[in-house]
């Protein structure tokens, strides 16, 4: 017969080994792996929008209402976009693109829900989860804009994907906002 320690003699598990990986969202990582397509096939202007909007959908997500503003949508950039290899006057640049999307999105928005941004992130939220895969080393960008957009949107899908690790799959408010826009006809 095998004997049990008492439970306080069992060594504690420290908390950074107890951590969980957070769980995934497949409508999120539908998202991501469209506009990583749309990325590979060289469609900038339908990567860009896609990639300008996560903020605003981020922000949404957060929110009990599902509102978002530029100004939240800039704290937000603040807090999650970071681009590790890039010299100040391209973070500039990235700053400068998403906030001029921002304000387009407030105008098309009035009540402050990003409807169509929204909408996007529910359209295939029934397709099977594709792998991760997306390397911009892949992608041969032989012009100025291609170059801009692929480093615009590689920065906000890493951003997003820090946001959701670190906060968005542990706030109850995003993960209910998810669910209602899963079971939205």
């Amino acid at each position: 017969m095998e004997e049990h320690a008492p439970a306080d003699d069992l060594p504690s598990v420290p908390r950074e080994q107890s951590w969980v990986q957070p769980s995934s969202s497949r409508m999120l990582a539908t998202y991501l792996a469209d506009l990583e397509d749309l990325l590979d096939e060289q469609h900038w202007a339908a990567a860009l929008r896609d990639a300008c909007a996560l903020p605003y959908i981020a922000v949404a997500l957060a929110d009990p209402q599902l509102r978002s503003s530029s100004e939240r949508c800039k704290a937000w950039c603040d807090e999650w976009i970071r681009s590790p290899d890039a010299d100040d006057d391209s973070e500039e640049r990235i700053a400068r693109t998403l906030s001029a999307h921002f304000d387009r999105l407030d105008e098309q928005s009035p009540a402050g829900i990003p409807a169509n941004a929204l909408r996007r992130l529910r359209l295939r939220r029934h397709a099977r989860t594709r792998p991760r895969g997306f390397s911009a080393e892949r992608a041969p960008v032989h012009d100025r804009e291609g170059a801009s957009a692929l480093e615009i949107c590689t920065a906000v899908v890493d951003g997003v994907r820090r946001w959701y690790a670190h906060c968005g799959c542990h706030d109850a408010v995003a993960q209910t906002n998810l669910a209602r826009l899963a079971v939205l006809r």
